[in-house]
């Protein structure tokens, strides 16, 4: 899924009114309840076609946002997407790196990067081809920012 990139500039939790701790039968209730509220058929006559157009693209977002949220890896995948993209606004990053600078490993099929503290920042292939990244450490709490390469 190419989109998820993307995704950050949607965030398909708010379309739907929710919050990532809701379950998918609270989901599934938020999902059906604007999906009949913007439906194409279900419109009022007399909408102008403004209107129309706007509930249309309403009813397309939230028709979006259920087919992420309800895929439990598309989900899971948008979740660790929105992380990232929270800890890269409000967490300071400890050093900014990239990928040529990171080691690929064969084995497990990633790039890894050495911590000051002994422990390792990994950073999986199709996230390297994505977009800039900021990457946790997996022994401490410092966090660094991998930039694509130019």
């Amino acid at each position: 899924m190419r989109s998820m990139a993307n995704d950050l500039q949607k965030n398909w939790y708010s379309i739907l009114g929710a919050a990532p701790s809701d379950d998918l039968q609270e989901l599934k209730q938020k999902y059906q309840r604007l999906v009949l509220m913007f439906h194409p058929d279900k419109q009022k006559p007399g909408l102008s076609e403004e209107e129309a157009d706007l509930h249309l693209k309403r009813f397309i977002d939230v028709d979006q946002a259920w087919k992420v949220l309800s895929n439990e890896e598309s989900r899971k995948k948008f979740d660790l997407q929105l992380r990232a993209h929270e800890l890269k606004q409000r967490w300071p990053v400890d050093a900014c790196v990239t990928v040529e600078d990171m080691n690929w490993d064969s084995e497990n099929e990633c790039y890894s990067y050495s911590c000051r503290c002994g422990g390792e920042f990994h950073l999986e292939k199709e996230e390297a081809e994505d977009e800039d990244s900021v990457v946790c450490c997996d022994t401490c709490s410092l966090s660094i920012e991998v930039r694509r390469s130019t």
